[in-house]
């Protein structure tokens, strides 16, 4: 338990830095996680699917609610990973089981996440489609460096 947490906040936080890297360097907008929040609180009404999630009604809380859900995900994708790997994987962390996992996790976003907010099956409905794909891989990618980084980190500590 404490190593799918240590492991997944590590890794969710890697994947925000290198957001604030991208936002900073070369001026790339970082995700909204309000809108993830406001996605969820409308799912606690019944409401699952938006035609555009900017324009459902703002709630209370969404902002909060987001990071949480945020931090929430990684840690359940830490947990994936971690029973999917040997125990024996935290004595010798390998990059490659870690970035391909990231790369399975974008399957959340494309298939649900973005349907749900209304911008189609893999951001299909964006503006530029293929850039926000090529973005959402990129950062999973990213988070599966991350899910390495927490298990050296948990080696390290444990």
């Amino acid at each position: 338990m404490i190593a799918c947490v240590v492991v997944g906040m590590v890794a969710t936080a890697f994947m925000d830095m290198w957001a604030i890297f991208l936002k900073h360097v070369f001026g790339v907008r970082p995700l909204n996680y309000a809108l993830v929040g406001r996605l969820g609180l409308h799912a606690i009404k019944g409401e699952f699917f938006h035609k555009n999630i900017n324009m459902s009604q703002e709630m209370t809380g969404e902002l909060m609610l987001g990071w949480v859900l945020h931090y929430l995900i990684g840690v359940i994708f830490s947990a994936v990973f971690i029973g999917l790997v040997d125990e024996l994987w935290f004595h010798e962390p390998t990059i490659y089981l870690s970035i391909l996992f990231g790369l399975f996790t974008v399957l959340l976003p494309f298939l649900i996440m973005q349907p749900a907010m209304g911008l189609g099956i893999a951001a299909a409905k964006t503006p530029l489609p293929n850039v926000a794909r090529i973005r959402s891989i990129q950062t999973h990618c990213i988070f599966g460096v991350g899910l390495y980084l927490g298990g050296l980190v948990y080696s390290f500590l444990f």
